[in-house]
């Protein structure tokens, strides 16, 4: 049986050119970059060109010392939020977009506890600009922290405008950029003072990341023990890591064109009425789309269509066992009974059209075989002797 993997914003597979560079890495390049020899210094060289590479691609070019590299998004959401509990005031209020990962909402309680200020949002799930402006205005907000897109619903919250705001009201922004790399045009990250990304949501290996940095900033660290990168993050460098990571990037192929999702959508939908889609009216990432079943739990749903040789998920991995269900949906004013219906799919730049139409398919077939178990299950009658 096939297996056709749609679970993308989870993780994603390991790209021949991350491939490559990981193990060319690793056969050439494993010396310590911080010791003192010859072939140590040769492995630092390639190093830092990496760096300049990356700082490159996110339209920084000679302003590499701006880039950190850690070993993931978590991290470097952690390092934001508890340098800014450091670095303001202590009475100084936190804008949280309500529909952010786990790793920045539970490290933002974290550091800021009842100073977080969660931050309205229109019905499709995107900040409210007007209502932001206002607050940034009245100098109600010292820091601000929204994701470029929603690694459940897809959502494309409006950054860029974001940044301008912040710009203009001199508030340090911090955008979660994980699920937004390798999936749409990397042009103008570089307008927010704080951007974190992750290499295994665009064919890197896990375990590795960047921060980016504004130029002025210090004392980011989150880790002690060691001068490297620039004395923000202790630690002996991941140097396979990183070259797998930028090899990954420079190979992605960044799409606008949702066609194939869409049409997805409209199968689903026709096949299986009062089915929801999340954050219609909105942007979306083309690869993603976040269902409301109109029957039957998501496990069940996950583990049928499993059966069938498709991956798919209920949310996001980070949030998975928790029993009040995902805060995302939640945030969204979705109660928990259609929550606990919800199916995240995601795709990558390799699933196919037949791929979408297979999936759609075996939904649609699902669906029908669960009606069908219930309506007998429920037509049983039991006789006692």
């Amino acid at each position: 049986m096939k297996l056709r993997y749609f679970d993308y914003n989870a993780t994603t597979p390991l790209a021949p050119a991350a491939r490559t560079a990981w193990l060319q890495a690793q056969e050439a390049h494993w010396f310590n970059p911080s010791s003192p020899y010859r072939q140590a210094a040769a492995v630092r060289v390639r190093y830092e060109a990496a760096r300049e590479s990356l700082a490159a691609l996110l339209g920084l070019k000679g302003s590499a010392e701006r880039v950190v590299f850690t070993s993931g998004a978590t991290e470097a959401n952690n390092m934001v939020l508890r340098h800014w509990a450091r670095q303001l005031p202590s009475d100084a209020r936190l804008g949280v977009n309500p529909t952010e990962h786990p790793s920045v909402m539970e490290a933002a309680t974290a550091a800021f506890g009842e100073r977080v200020c969660l931050l309205a949002l229109l019905p499709d799930g995107r900040v409210d600009l007007e209502a932001l402006d206002a607050q940034l205005q009245t100098g109600g907000l010292a820091a601000l922290s929204v994701m470029a897109a929603n690694n459940e619903t897809g959502v494309i919250q409006p950054w860029q405008a974001i940044a301008q705001l912040c710009q203009r009201a001199q508030v340090p922004y911090h955008c979660d950029a994980s699920q937004w790399l390798g999936k749409m045009p990397l042009s103008g990250l570089a307008d927010c003072s704080y951007v974190s990304g992750c290499a295994h949501k665009f064919g890197g290996p896990k375990g590795v990341g960047f921060l980016l940095l504004p130029q002025a900033a210090q004392d980011c660290k989150l880790l002690y023990g060691g001068a490297q990168e620039g004395g923000q993050r202790a630690g002996t460098e991941d140097v396979a890591g990183v070259l797998a990571m930028l090899a990954a990037l420079e190979a992605s192929t960044p799409c606008a064109m949702p066609v194939l999702r869409d049409a997805f959508i409209e199968k689903v939908c026709s096949g299986i009425p009062n089915t929801r889609v999340v954050g219609v009216g909105a942007d979306r990432l083309w690869n993603t789309v976040s269902l409301i079943m109109p029957q039957f739990q998501s496990v069940r749903w996950i583990r049928l269509l499993e059966k069938e040789g498709f991956l798919v998920s209920a949310g996001s991995a980070c949030a998975t066992g928790k029993s009040t269900g995902s805060p995302v949906l939640r945030a969204l004013g979705i109660g928990a009974a259609a929550a606990g219906r919800a199916l995240r799919i995601s795709s990558g730049a390799e699933t196919t059209a037949e791929d979408w139409d297979a999936l759609a398919e075996a939904i649609c077939r699902s669906y029908v075989r669960m009606r069908s178990e219930a309506s007998a299950s429920s037509s049983q009658v039991i006789t006692i002797d």
